[in-house]
């Protein structure tokens, strides 16, 4: 019931969000930012990963969606070549521990960084839990993916392989 409520309250305060920000699209630049990690252990700066493919993830321990696609992403994750893809993801959850009790359970081998206040979803325009931009070697977002349902890791694969691939073929 809290889940559900906490998942209300989200809907209804991102609703608010495109006042003060548009949702960023394909072909738009990536907002640099440097937000503390979820694990205590520095910032996560999206910038570090600059000349890599970057698959940003949004997720929140309430956002049942979120959950079922984490296991998935971080199985992506190992697939791809590490001197070439990153993934990256924020959490959203106001108190850290609920997020650390679900990685607990699913460990997982990138950086989050803690957002409990909820600026970068602003930035970026997010509408939909969970959201996922792929970005590539310049910072420009190449895929938007809103939500999460079975099937959805095949789509987004296919898409880091065509990114993949222009690097190979001289392409941006």
């Amino acid at each position: 019931m809290r889940s559900r409520t906490l998942a209300l309250l989200f809907l209804l305060t991102s609703c608010a969000w495109p006042l003060s920000a548009t949702a960023l699209d394909e072909g738009d630049r990536a907002p640099a930012f440097s937000v503390p990690s979820l694990f205590g252990d520095g910032n996560v700066e999206l910038g570090k990963y600059r000349g890599k493919i970057v698959y940003l993830d949004f997720w929140a321990s309430w956002c049942g969606p979120c959950l079922k696609a984490i296991p998935e992403i971080e199985e992506m994750r190992g697939e791809f070549p590490d001197d070439q893809f990153q993934v990256v993801a924020v959490n959203l959850d106001q108190k850290a521990k609920k997020a650390l009790r679900f990685l607990e359970k699913n460990p997982i081998g990138y950086p989050s960084a803690a957002d409990p206040k909820g600026s970068l979803p602003g930035q970026f325009g997010v509408e939909t839990m969970p959201t996922s931009y792929l970005i590539d070697r310049d910072g420009v977002i190449r895929y938007v993916h809103k939500g999460f349902s079975r099937g959805d890791g095949s789509r987004i694969r296919e898409e880091i392989r065509m990114l993949l691939k222009e690097q190979k073929l001289g392409k941006k």
